[in-house]
């Protein structure tokens, strides 16, 4: 009996640990998947179980940037993670249509922080 309840204890730390979350500098939050998020290299380092960050301990992650860049920060890890394993001749829809010349900048100094 007491291997049952150890082993849910373990099942339900992982369930929580699934989901990590996003904050940007004006206040919003996203949640992404683990396994998503870490399709960025620096995320990857920040969350791993192995660090001794608080980024790990927590499930969050504070960035430096403003939401409209976190959220296509998110929207292209998705992107990234979906079409990662797509074979060659499969068509994959363009990301560059869906970024705004306005935040171009901006997200092409975020994409090479987070190494994505």
């Amino acid at each position: 009996m007491p291997e049952d309840a150890a082993i849910m204890q373990v099942e339900e730390r992982d369930a929580l640990n699934e989901w990590v979350r996003l904050t940007s500098t004006d206040g919003y939050d996203f949640l992404v998947r683990r396994k998503v998020a870490t399709g960025s290299g620096t995320l990857r380092n920040s969350l791993s179980a192995e660090s001794s960050f608080s980024e790990a301990l927590s499930n969050t992650s504070h960035t430096n940037e403003r939401a409209v860049i976190v959220e296509k920060l998110c929207e292209y890890l998705s992107y990234k993670s979906l079409y990662e394993g797509a074979k060659k001749n499969e068509e994959i829809p363009d990301f560059q249509e869906r970024v705004y010349p306005e935040i171009s900048l901006e997200l092409l100094v975020a994409a090479d922080y987070y190494d994505t």
